[in-house]
């Protein structure tokens, strides 16, 4: 299935606290979207990585993303190195997306930062056509290269290069966050409490999201950042 949109998270749940508005607003438009989780969250204070596994399919029904897979990696250990890169790029070619979403280049954990960095390695070399790919069945995988690829802004504020109006998805964004209810504020949980877990902090995600929203005259917001300068062909099409 060709994508219009990939969104690489280094965790479940990275996609729907950074982008989900973004990817609801999109599937709204008729865009066929994307997740590819690198982990299954198994160093996460709170729940277990079945549990975060479910918690991400019942997200995924909520968003209406047309494909999603985990890679697999190991939580806290993932590099970027040839075999993480070989892996990304097959998945980058199976699916073809024109623009990817992937972590922010900065930001309080580290496994963030290394999901950006591979994120944009895989991107660049999956347009080189001597690196070899093959599909499960020994199809040899041709060469692709996405046009443009933003991060989300997640935990650290990082001043956006653009911010997308998702005022009519924020109630979809903030059910596909609640769905990881193992992570978040539960009187009720057993486990020990967290940085995600204190009641604070999806308030704190409304508060960013508000603040996004506020700087372009809407009321929610997500924000990208971009490595390369962005271009216009038409001013009018600037909110």
């Amino acid at each position: 299935m060709k994508l219009d949109i990939l969104v690489m998270a280094a965790h479940p749940d990275d996609a729907e606290l950074g982008c989900s508005g973004t990817i609801c607003s999109h599937i709204a438009q008729g865009k066929k979207v994307g997740i590819i989780d690198f982990t299954r969250g198994e160093l996460g204070t709170r729940g277990t990585p079945e549990i975060r596994l479910a918690e991400s399919a019942e997200a995924t029904k909520i968003l209406g993303v047309h494909a999603r897979e985990n890679l697999g990696f190991r939580d806290g250990f993932f590099v970027n190195d040839e075999e993480h890169l070989m892996k990304l790029i097959r998945v980058i070619r199976r699916y073809q997306p024109e623009i990817v979403l992937a972590n922010a280049p900065f930001d309080r954990h580290p496994d963030h930062i290394k999901g950006c960095e591979l994120a944009v390695d895989a991107c660049f070399k999956s347009g080189l056509r001597m690196i070899e790919t093959f599909e499960d069945d020994g199809t040899q995988q041709k060469e692709w290269r996405p046009k443009n690829v933003y991060h989300y802004i997640q935990d650290r504020f990082i001043s956006p290069d653009f911010v997308v109006d998702i005022s009519n998805f924020w109630d979809k964004k903030e059910a596909s966050i609640r769905a990881f209810r193992s992570q978040f504020y539960d009187p009720t949980s057993a486990d020990p409490e967290s940085y995600l877990s204190s009641p604070a902090f999806l308030k704190f995600v409304e508060a960013r999201n508000r603040e996004m929203g506020h700087a372009i005259g809407v009321e929610f917001g997500e924000g990208f950042t971009s490595y390369k300068k962005l271009g216009v062909k038409d001013l009018g099409s600037l909110m």
